[in-house]
């Protein structure tokens, strides 16, 4: 067995699918490329699976560095390797790239085959429920017939809630980290926010910057910059920056001055380096749409009534964009519901990007739950 730590050099993966897909918007991907890691070995039952689905930003690289490239450490790597909470030692763990995605997946900077150019604009709309749809025929292509667990934080939450409504039968484990039935009316206000910093940005050229040679870096900047402060909460801001200038003294001018303000610029800087405008506005788009109670009336507990997982849920005591309201609200409809539940309320300043830490109360919480998972 081997001893705690990272799960080494990795390798991503592709898988090319050929049959179209349909998606929720009307939309159709004719055909579609899937990127993706894996860590661990699938046992002969096939029984060990995990999914760990990615937020916002996030991509297929969950854990492991590449080759040559010190500083690739994985988004998830302080959880997910031997020893770690979710054990690589126990379970065979799956990363995906959603559809739409920057990251080698299918998206709007991929080849549409039928133009012989990059999809940008005319890429179609991509909903949650379209990436599990997706991740099921990826699935199928690994002979994984259910998951031991669907994990994720935030929007990756989301999309394990949507893995137990959607495909029931093929989810043992439910595990909604930092999430939420739906957004909050407050939460589609600062996307929107964030979208026209990218649609107004006079580099943008209605999504199809790639042909005229330029990025909306501008915009795709203060999206981030935006987005980073929901992220965070009131006292870690505080307690990392305060209100430091960067220079002991007022300069009296709009450059940078408090170190929370090239703390944000330094953000907005490297975002804008490496991810695309156009997967920015479909992903947060895709975080609006979802609400599975929609089609139900608004009636959540009608709408879970499919799942049939057993669930683990976390909240973060300071996380103001999904606050422990939203998880207890989803606890209280699943325990109505008859399903079995678990649920942590960490104790927790840095805000929504908890999720993402090493917080000593959260993975004992998540480590003490995948050791009862059977496998």
């Amino acid at each position: 067995m081997t001893s705690q730590g990272s799960v080494g050099v990795v390798e991503p993966q592709c898988a090319h699918f050929s049959e179209p897909l349909a998606l929720r918007s009307g939309g159709v991907l004719p055909a579609y490329d899937l990127v993706f890691e894996t860590y661990g070995t699938l046992n002969a039952a096939r029984s060990n699976a995990v999914l760990v689905c990615h937020a916002l930003s996030g991509s297929h690289h969950v854990a492991g560095t590449y080759a040559g490239q010190p500083k690739s450490l994985g988004w998830w790597d302080n959880l997910v390797g031997p020893g770690k909470p979710l054990d690589t030692n126990k379970f065979f763990v799956v990363g995906v790239n959603n559809l739409g995605g920057c990251f080698g997946s299918t998206g709007p900077i991929s080849i549409n085959p039928t133009t012989g150019e990059a999809w940008g604009a005319s890429f179609p709309f991509v909903t949650v429920e379209d990436w599990v749809d997706a991740q099921a025929r990826l699935a199928d292509r690994l002979g994984i017939d259910a998951w031991a667990a669907v994990l994720g934080g935030s929007l990756g939450g989301m999309q394990a809630l949507a893995w137990t409504l959607r495909h029931p039968d093929r989810v043992r484990h439910g595990m909604v980290i930092a999430a939420a039935p739906q957004l909050s009316t407050e939460n589609i206000a600062f996307n929107e926010v964030a979208r026209q910093a990218i649609l107004t940005d006079p580099e943008f050229h209605g999504g199809d910057y790639a042909k005229h040679g330029v990025v909306p870096t501008r915009g795709l900047r203060l999206a981030r910059m935006i987005g980073h402060i929901t992220y965070l909460s009131d006292d870690s801001m505080a307690e990392k920056f305060g209100r430091k200038l960067r220079h002991g003294e007022h300069k009296y001018h709009y450059g940078v001055e408090f170190e929370i303000e090239s703390y944000l610029n330094y953000q907005g800087d490297k975002f804008a380096k490496f991810f695309d405008a156009n997967t920015y506005l479909l992903t947060t788009k895709a975080l609006d749409y979802f609400d599975p109670a929609f089609d139900y009336g608004g009636d959540l507990k009608a709408a879970l009534a499919r799942a049939k997982a057993k669930f683990f849920l976390a909240s973060f005591t300071t996380d103001w964009r999904f606050p422990p309201a939203r998880s207890r609200e989803l606890v209280y409809t699943l325990l109505h519901n008859g399903r079995d539940v678990s649920y942590a309320e960490i104790d927790s300043n840095a805000g929504h990007d908890s999720f993402l830490l090493d917080e000593p109360h959260y993975h004992a919480a998540m480590r003490a739950y995948f050791a009862n998972i059977e496998v």
